[in-house]
């Protein structure tokens, strides 16, 4: 059945990565969620990072949309799904404003994102080195594509009155409003090292220190007011949310057999950060008690665990207490032993290795794992080399890849993928129930992979 809503929506983009948009979106979330608002926050891309401090900002679980890889037709969708009951939603572009995925035009950009949501966009500008012409700038990104409406402009890193006079005056002549004026100050206490921020699991008190810091920022530089005006005006969204039950209720095939809930435990905790909300959604609609465990302090898996679901996040920060944990390792050797399902993505991936940097892991695979300087990134095109916990032979999805480890070799003898784009090759292992890759995936793309995953819970 469709359905329209009319949530309010604001897109927080930048002509390019480093301009400040991680702080204006989320001070601009947590002085809306100040005022008594029921905030939804959202990240375009797959960055699994920034969502945790969205959540700090609102109280609320922090959302991807990503049109490469869900597809164009499940933004609008997730996006309803995640701000269903609230007042206002702040969407954090990723990159520049028209930078997506490469080599595919504006494929899963926020320029995109921003025209499925049909929500207006406020662009995030470093002024620090420029006067006349922030005007240049801001009128050719408002204007490069018509459909993309820049609906004001936020000033970032304005270095004093006078400055401030310049940049105001110049930009009168673009036809585009100043929303907000922050200026040239020590920067907010967000650490960064290999994959980026460090995440919220990691330094909560600090963190929090740094979402009031970003709203206080936000609360002194920019009219709130005007910014939800801007909210109010965009476009309806004709269609249904996204449901997990009803993402699953629409999968061809007989639906998943009825009987007792298997526990699924999936693993948390500072070391293993990395998950989409809808994971866990998908796999308690398809009969699964998911049970969150912390594998740097919780020495045995959840009582009945079924199956194992270990996503990404910071091993390699974490290799010594992890290795440490002798007790629960042993005991997830003896769970994949057993054939019983695991489903490990990159992080996940490493853990299952038999060493990490020389440190003793799980042993799950006849793997190593090791930091390097290379970081690799990217989306990638992917079809099931062989029948697994989580997809049949031939099924394709699209996924991502985010590391600077290597694991040697990078595919056992039934792999995991066939990577088709950017690139070819073989990568991941499946092994009984085990199914290790550095791939991660979005199940919402490919709800089957959850029901799949909680009926080999149930036989194993």
């Amino acid at each position: 059945m469709s359905t329209s809503a009319s949530v309010p929506r604001l897109v927080v983009a930048a002509p390019s990565s480093g301009s400040g948009k991680t702080t204006v979106a989320t001070g601009l979330m947590a002085a809306f969620a100040a005022r008594g608002l029921a905030v939804s926050p959202h990240k375009v891309g797959p960055d699994y990072i920034d969502p945790g401090y969205h959540a700090l900002a609102t109280g609320r679980t922090g959302r991807n949309l990503d049109a490469y890889l869900c597809g164009p037709g499940l933004v609008a969708p997730l996006f309803l799904h995640g701000a269903r009951g609230c007042d206002i939603a702040v969407v954090e572009g990723v990159m520049g404003l028209y930078d997506g995925a490469a080599g595919e035009g504006e494929l899963a950009s926020t320029a995109h994102v921003a025209k499925l949501l049909r929500a207006p966009v406020v662009l995030v500008v470093d002024a620090s080195s420029q006067s006349r012409s922030v005007a240049a700038l801001v009128h050719g990104f408002a204007s490069w594509d018509p459909q993309v409406r820049v609906g004001g402009v936020i000033l970032n890193k304005v270095g004093s009155d006078r400055h401030e006079s310049l940049l105001r005056e110049a930009l009168d002549s673009a036809g585009v409003p100043v929303l907000g004026v922050l200026r040239r100050t020590a920067q907010v206490d967000t650490p960064s090292r290999h994959l980026g921020l460090v995440p919220v699991a990691e330094r909560r008190s600090s963190a929090v220190d740094a979402v009031a810091a970003m709203a206080a920022q936000v609360e002194a530089g920019c009219d709130l007011e005007a910014l939800a005006a801007l909210a109010r005006g965009a476009g309806t969204l004709t269609g249904p949310a996204w449901d997990p039950a009803e993402a699953l209720a629409a999968l061809p095939g007989p639906p998943s057999q009825a009987g007792p809930r298997p526990v699924v435990a999936v693993a948390g905790g500072p070391a293993f950060t990395f998950s989409y909300a809808e994971h866990a959604e998908l796999l308690a609609a398809a009969g699964a008690e998911v049970v969150t465990f912390d594998p740097l302090r919780d020495e045995g898996l959840p009582e009945g665990t079924a199956g194992l679901v270990v996503g990404g996040g910071f091993p390699e920060v974490y290799a010594g207490e992890l290795s440490a944990n002798k007790a629960l390792r042993e005991e997830i050797a003896a769970l994949a032993l057993g054939g019983s399902p695991v489903a490990a993505e990159c992080a996940g991936l490493l853990y299952l290795c038999r060493e990490l940097d020389g440190r003793p892991m799980c042993g799950v695979l006849d793997a190593t794992a090791r930091m390097t300087e290379r970081l690799t990134l990217g989306y990638r095109d992917a079809v099931a080399v062989g029948d697994s916990v989580l997809a049949a032979a031939g099924t394709r999805t699209r996924g991502h890849e985010f590391h600077r480890t290597v694991v040697e070799p990078g595919a056992g003898a039934a792999p995991a993928w066939g990577l088709t784009a950017p690139e070819r090759r073989v990568e991941g292992f499946v092994q009984g129930g085990v199914h290790a890759s550095y791939l991660h995936t979005h199940w919402a793309a490919e709800p089957g992979a959850a029901r799949r995953f909680v009926e080999r819970c149930r036989t194993s």
